[in-house]
């Protein structure tokens, strides 16, 4: 009974160890999230450019034809 004890309270001494280790790889996870709005607006930026652009092709070649 005793080295059951001992078996679960190691068990449970380990658990914790473990799971304080991988806590700090959380925070730079946040750090790249805080970069994602500004790479998400020039690519919005950048599509609605292209988008103006084809716009305006497809009207100039409507207007010669």
């Amino acid at each position: 009974m005793n080295k059951l004890i001992a078996a679960l309270v190691a068990g449970l001494f380990a658990t914790a160890a473990f799971a304080q280790a991988s806590a700090p790889e959380a925070a730079p996870a946040a750090a790249a999230s805080a970069a994602a709005p500004k790479a998400k607006a020039a690519h919005k930026k950048a599509h609605k450019k292209a988008h103006k652009k084809a716009a305006k092709a497809e009207a100039a070649s409507a207007a010669s034809e």
